[in-house]
């Protein structure tokens, strides 16, 4: 199997190793518009050969669209097209985007629909490039397929196996329900931390000490700030819609802790965190 993965990050160059390493992919292309990016790929050993797009899709057997949501969904209905007509009937062409509505539907009635499968492996850090590609990233995380029933069968026991490989538990669900879901437990984690950052720094132009102060609850609730913009800025407008209801919906929550403390009642602040407590029972 020739894979080849256009966008050389974290999840692709991540990808790149394990599929790699473990057997499944004999050779892999990458694809990087970033020539630092391209050269570090080469280097570190994450590709065998970076080359263009087209290139890319003509080689590779399997192809892994790996950059941000709103790249890609322009992207997709093209590397599709290029399959037509061309003897390419056994390609197949997946992505690993965060949000799985508008890419969907971006290509629901092409003739090559059924050789796209909709994946987002449900992995990954804070960091962005080939540099903080790892291996092991997605071992026993979960990897959900959207509207696989739109993918030929053949195409999806194929992208079922890549993933058994990488050690990732498959979940099946509707492109719109997986968008819901995500604004609830990646999109809004986010949100609040770019949030939390640009407080803390606004505060930080006053008090110098502050980040000697801080402690390793506020390194982990603030790391994911430092992700990318060129990532998250298409994920936010992509879905938006969810995204405003999950923050309206954290806005409600926030106010009801101000209420307590200001009010200083601690039976109300202790309710608000027993209640919160309750997500242990989800989360372990």
């Amino acid at each position: 199997m020739i894979v080849g993965i256009i966008g050389i990050g974290l999840i692709g160059g991540s990808m790149a190793i394990d599929l790699k390493r473990r057997g499944y992919a004999e050779k892999v292309l990458g694809v990087e518009k970033e020539p630092v990016n391209a050269e570090a790929a080469l280097r570190i050993g994450l590709v065998d050969e970076v080359v263009g797009v087209e290139d890319c899709i003509d080689r590779s057997d399997l192809i892994v669209i790996s950059i941000p949501v709103g790249a890609a969904v322009k992207l997709l209905p093209q590397v599709l097209d290029r399959f037509k007509g061309k003897g390419y009937d056994d390609k197949i062409v997946i992505d690993t985007c965060s949000t799985k509505s508008q890419i969907t539907r971006s290509v629901h009635y092409h003739p090559y629909r059924g050789r796209f499968v909709a994946t987002h492996p449900m992995a990954g850090t804070e960091y962005s490039g080939p540099w903080a590609a790892e291996p092991n990233l997605f071992d026993g995380r979960a990897v959900i397929f959207a509207n696989a029933e739109e993918s030929d069968p053949k195409a999806l026991a194929i992208v079922e196996g890549l993933y058994d490989t990488l050690n990732m538990r498959p979940t099946y669900m509707n492109a719109d329900n997986h968008d819901v879901h995500v604004a609830y437990v990646s999109h809004i984690s986010h949100v609040t931390s770019f949030a939390l950052a640009l407080t803390v720094l606004d505060k930080e132009k006053d008090e110098k000490h502050i980040f000697d102060l801080a402690s390793g609850g506020f390194s982990s609730t603030v790391r994911l700030a430092k992700s990318s913009a060129d990532m998250w800025v298409p994920i936010l407008t992509q879905n938006r819609d969810n995204v405003l209801r999950v923050i309206d919906t954290y806005i409600d929550k926030m106010k009801l802790f101000r209420e307590a403390i200001a009010n200083y009642d601690e039976k109300a602040i202790a309710e608000l965190i027993c209640e919160a407590n309750k997500i242990k029972k989800i989360i372990r």
